[in-house]
């Protein structure tokens, strides 16, 4: 009987479908190079190799098949995708973004043509760069006009006359 040294290892048993979907995912040629990276992780484990071998073989470092296989132990194929990233929460609501859209495409400011980022960021209280940022999002050009202005070529002065 051989003695082991460290910490206990969890042991990967793979259902079939697990293994084509694994399988899938670590040849799929449009998947995300880490999605893959952790297929083939959980892959190595079930054929029994030990964190160092994987380790070595898929040049990662140790901790990191370590992290992979605990969690595909406890929640199997769920816990291969991303957690959600902690981070301040959204200063600004949907309802705040309606509004500026809203603004954007129904109506113009008093004396104004179109709308500019600075005056719809003081008419909603929200930074300029948060009103350009929700533009671009929604592909809004408010200083483009939509349709074109006929005039009269009588009206027009030539360079030369």
């Amino acid at each position: 009987m051989t003695r082991r040294i460290g910490r206990p290892v969890a042991t990967i048993v793979l259902t079939s479908e697990e293994e084509q979907k694994l399988r899938l995912m670590a040849r799929r040629p449009s998947a995300k190079q880490q999605d893959a990276l952790r297929a083939r992780i959980i892959l190595g484990c079930a054929q029994g190799l030990t964190n160092t071998k994987l380790a070595q073989q898929e040049r990662v470092c140790l901790p990191t098949v370590g992290k992979w296989r605990t969690r595909f132990a406890k929640d199997r194929l769920a816990a291969l995708a991303d957690a959600p990233r902690t981070g301040a929460p959204r200063q600004i609501t949907d309802a705040k973004v309606e509004e500026v859209v809203t603004r954007t495409l129904e109506s113009t400011p008093p004396g104004c043509t179109h709308w500019s980022s600075r005056k719809m960021a003081r008419t909603t209280n929200i930074s300029e760069h948060s009103v350009l940022r929700i533009w671009h999002a929604f592909g809004l050009k408010p200083h483009l006009s939509k349709s074109f202005q006929t005039f009269d070529r009588s009206d027009v002065r030539r360079k030369g006359a």
